[in-house]
């Protein structure tokens, strides 16, 4: 497996900055700016080693490409707007069920 420091370091950087989880494709163009330009195996390597590190973890969402974020960020949701498929979070703790209809920030509404 090809990794580096540099390369984990890059990569979870790039997520604290990040406003939401981000592909490995998007890791790929962002973090690779501060590299040599990894492959994208090599950003789908350091994600599995990243993750059985429990740094990140991966953000399954439907139909929709696995999606990596820095753990230790507490229970929140994801959603995604229909019209632009703009991926954003919901900083709560409470079921999705109890925002039914809530507006949010943005002028969004659930």
């Amino acid at each position: 497996m090809i990794w580096t420091a540099a390369q984990c370091r890059a990569i979870l950087c790039t997520l604290e900055n990040a406003p939401g989880p981000l592909t490995p494709r998007e890791l790929h163009d962002f973090a690779g700016a501060e590299l040599d330009r990894p492959g994208l195996a090599t950003v789908y390597q350091n994600l599995s080693r990243l993750e059985e590190q429990t740094e990140v973890i991966a953000v399954h969402l439907p139909k929709d490409t696995i999606r990596y974020e820095l753990t230790g960020r507490g229970r929140h949701h994801h959603f995604r707007r229909g019209v632009c498929r703009r991926l954003f979070e919901l900083e709560s703790s409470c079921p999705v069920a109890v925002l039914e209809g809530a507006a949010l920030l943005g002028g969004f509404q659930v």
